[in-house]
């Protein structure tokens, strides 16, 4: 897979190699760790440290995370958004496909920023500071929830029928109960959805499912 390679009479890790593998790689690369904090408000503080790891920096109004490096060379902000894709380490993101983290497509931006919309957020914003690459997701939703076809009709049944039960809504909606529970779920935590209690023919707990208020949408058709 590319993560070692001759030399000199040697076999020898590539950095690739090393970051996934090493067992003193830190050694090698004290910078290759992840670091998180949590803000309270919304004006950050100095939490520059010596080094460059990568850090997720959590506040009360948005999400920043921060990498090392800028864009190579010959990309720019807006190849991002067309799916433009350019590898720095082939070993890592061989190794990462492999395991299913990535698909080497150049979609993840994309993604992103779909993502962002379904749950009625603002667009992911982008910025190159100084040798660093900065994502923030604005946290404060900005315009309602995007449903796809299938959320859509579970918000619909529960407009017009008021409180369901998991397993009514499956049969609604003809999906298997647990990938309804997943889609109510998300919708919950969207702030579209709430679990109301246990319905006589669903006695599982925070099974009765209902919206959580009266959600701004047109009136369904009759």
């Amino acid at each position: 897979m590319g993560m070692v390679r001759r030399y000199q009479r040697r076999t020898v890790p590539m950095v690739g190699g090393i970051l996934l593998f090493g067992r003193e790689r830190l050694t090698r690369f004290p910078d290759a760790y992840l670091q998180v904090g949590r803000f309270a408000g919304t004006v950050h503080a100095d939490y520059a440290q010596p080094g460059a790891p990568i850090r997720v920096a959590v506040f009360d109004d948005r999400v920043a995370v921060e990498n090392p490096g800028v864009l190579l060379p010959g990309l720019a902000i807006e190849d991002l958004r067309e799916g433009v894709s350019r590898v720095r380490n082939r070993v890592m993101a061989r190794v990462f496909h492999e395991l299913g983290l990535i698909e080497q497509w150049g979609t993840g931006v994309q993604r992103m920023v779909e993502s962002c919309l379904a749950a009625g957020l603002p667009e992911p914003e982008f910025a190159e500071l100084g040798f660093r690459f900065r994502v923030t997701i604005r946290t404060d939703r900005s315009a309602e929830p995007v449903l796809d076809r299938v959320d859509d009709r579970i918000v619909t049944y529960l407009w017009t029928e008021g409180g369901r039960a998991t397993g009514e809504i499956a049969e609604h909606v003809g999906l298997s109960t647990r990938s309804v529970q997943h889609r109510l779920a998300s919708l919950a935590e969207r702030g579209m959805v709430v679990a109301v209690g246990s319905g006589p023919r669903d006695p599982a707990p925070r099974a009765f499912w209902g919206l959580r208020r009266r959600h701004v949408r047109d009136a369904p058709e009759s």
